[in-house]
């Protein structure tokens, strides 16, 4: 009767998981954005700016939206750390891929390995969000230059799912309208890549 009864309780209580890589080079501010969210859909307050550290390896978050548990993975971004994306491509519902609009002159770094991202047959049909962010800040490449690049990569997003927005992981800036636009995205997208089983 136990294993009935918790069976069913564990039926009932389970959440749709759903898992967001956090893709970009190093310094982008993919860690800061991390706690934005984490601070936007949790009231819990984010690790200060000045105590961050570069990502090494995977740095998760997890916030419950609607009936669902969306779990950000933040990847390190450092070229040698870049071999490591590809063991969580198949069990991703969504890539957040962040540019730093402050280093004009890593953008066609960045480009070359959005690239490769959207190239990869196990991200196929994957929604993409890509943010330009440190928007904050002075003398960054505007949101309609960062717009034009990536229009530029048309040719290789097969039909897939994206939006560019520009964001601050400073203060918050266009956090929760990326994040919401994810969340229906792979929402809409669960025939393709149905979402995972997380018990409450």
């Amino acid at each position: 009767m136990f294993t009935l009864v918790s069976g069913a309780y564990k039926y009932f209580t389970r959440l749709d998981e759903y898992n967001v890589l956090m893709l970009g080079l190093d310094g982008a501010g993919k860690t800061a954005l991390l706690e934005k969210i984490k601070h936007i859909y949790t009231g819990i307050p984010g690790m200060p700016m000045d105590k961050l550290q570069p990502t090494i390896g995977v740095n998760i978050g997890k916030v419950t939206m609607k009936s669902a548990l969306v779990k950000f993975m933040d990847l390190g971004g450092q070229k040698d750390l870049r071999g490591i994306w590809e063991a969580y491509f198949s069990d991703c519902h969504a890539v957040l891929f962040v540019l730093d609009s402050k280093h004009a002159d890593r953008l066609e770094e960045a480009k070359k390995v959005l690239i490769e991202l959207v190239q990869a047959k196990e991200l196929e049909g994957v929604p993409l969000m890509v943010l330009s962010n440190k928007q904050d800040l002075d003398d960054v490449e505007s949101l309609a230059q960062i717009k034009e690049m990536i229009n530029e990569l048309a040719d290789y997003m097969y039909g897939r799912e994206v939006r560019v927005m520009g964001s601050s992981g400073a203060d918050g800036a266009g956090v929760r309208l990326a994040v919401d636009w994810l969340y229906n995205r792979m929402v809409e997208n669960r025939i393709q890549r149905p979402p995972m089983a997380s018990e409450i």
